[in-house]
């Protein structure tokens, strides 16, 4: 267990869309901050707001740098390792960028805490991707084969396992946050940014990836960040895999109805049809909905469903 208040820490991915969240909430904490970001897809209005906080700090680069990681990471007490390629679609036209983004730079992360020898506590974003095509659902943590569909989980499942040695080998501890779909203000990609960035272009048509039928449960970012800190907190495990997300799902047909019903419209759906019956793209998982009662029997409830997450999201991304 670990009392974050006060703490000094990083967070890679800091200007993101779950980071600068991340950020705001540790601030808040009276925790001193070093943000490290490449803005590759980060936003610097994301975290501008904090620019005069003398606790906090940004570094514009990329962990690959591992001599700029090891700097920012010297007199760091924990770790919050976000920064990671999130497109899951991408990994079937370019089977490098995963690896390299994803497994060579939490490698990197890894090492400047080990060379450290103060930072011990890493918290590290992993997703539900890495359960593959689960046979049990919900899905709980202790789910196997992890056989993961997509070039993108098997890079993450690649970092658990790396996490993990790490802790074993170097006295460290983690928390591995499989994640579902998050969703929310700041968002800069996701079906939702997309649904509602297509129809600001064409409110007539909606071009929806799949037959549809994917169902999947989505979080609010408010609570993924509120989850984040508690699980840390209250950890007593070495290496500590623990699903976020919420305890219901939607198909994407009905996602588009909330959406088109959020934004005032009347939107025909045009289905591409997917590939390998009805996915979205290669590698796309058609049924995920994680169990969260190891979250709950820790003590956290999340405050969103999935529909009140999608309903909250739009009305931001409208207003954006």
């Amino acid at each position: 267990m670990i009392n974050l208040k006060g703490k000094k820490t990083v967070v890679t991915g800091g200007a993101g869309f779950i980071g600068s969240h991340l950020v705001d909430r540790l601030l808040s904490m009276g925790c001193s901050v070093v943000c490290v970001d490449n803005f590759s897809s980060g936003r610097r209005g994301f975290i501008g707001h904090n620019a005069e906080n003398r606790r906090f700090t940004l570094i514009e680069g990329d962990i690959l740098d591992r001599e700029l990681i090891d700097g920012a990471v010297r007199d760091a007490e924990v770790m919050f390792h976000l920064a990671a390629n999130p497109d899951v679609k991408l990994g079937a036209s370019d089977t490098y960028i995963h690896l390299e983004q994803n497994v060579i730079a939490t490698y990197n992360v890894l090492e400047a805490m080990r060379k450290s020898k103060r930072c011990r506590t890493m918290a590290f974003t992993s997703t539900s991707t890495v359960y593959g095509e689960a046979a049990e659902i919900p899905t709980t943590e202790g789910y196997g084969p992890l056989l993961p569909i997509s070039l993108y989980g098997a890079s993450k499942l690649s970092c658990e396992a790396l996490v993990s040695a790490y802790c074993d080998n170097y006295g460290m501890t983690s928390v591995l946050y499989r994640f579902a779909n998050v969703v929310g203000p700041r968002s800069t990609h996701g079906v939702i940014y997309d649904f509602v960035g297509k129809l600001n272009a064409n409110p007539q048509e909606l071009t929806i990836l799949g037959d549809g039928r994917q169902r999947k449960s989505y979080t609010y970012v408010d609570d993924v960040v509120d989850a984040i800190i508690f699980a840390l907190e209250k950890s007593e495990c070495r290496v500590l895999p623990i699903n976020v997300g919420s305890k219901d799902a939607l198909d994407v047909t009905a996602l588009a109805d909330m959406v088109c019903a959020e934004m005032g419209l009347s939107a025909v759906y045009k289905y591409t049809g997917g590939v390998d019956g009805g996915r979205g793209w290669k590698g796309d998982v058609k049924n995920m909905l994680l169990s969260i009662d190891a979250l709950e029997k820790m003590g956290f409830v999340p405050a969103y469903d999935s529909a009140a997450s999608i309903a909250a999201t739009v009305r931001t991304l409208m207003t954006d």
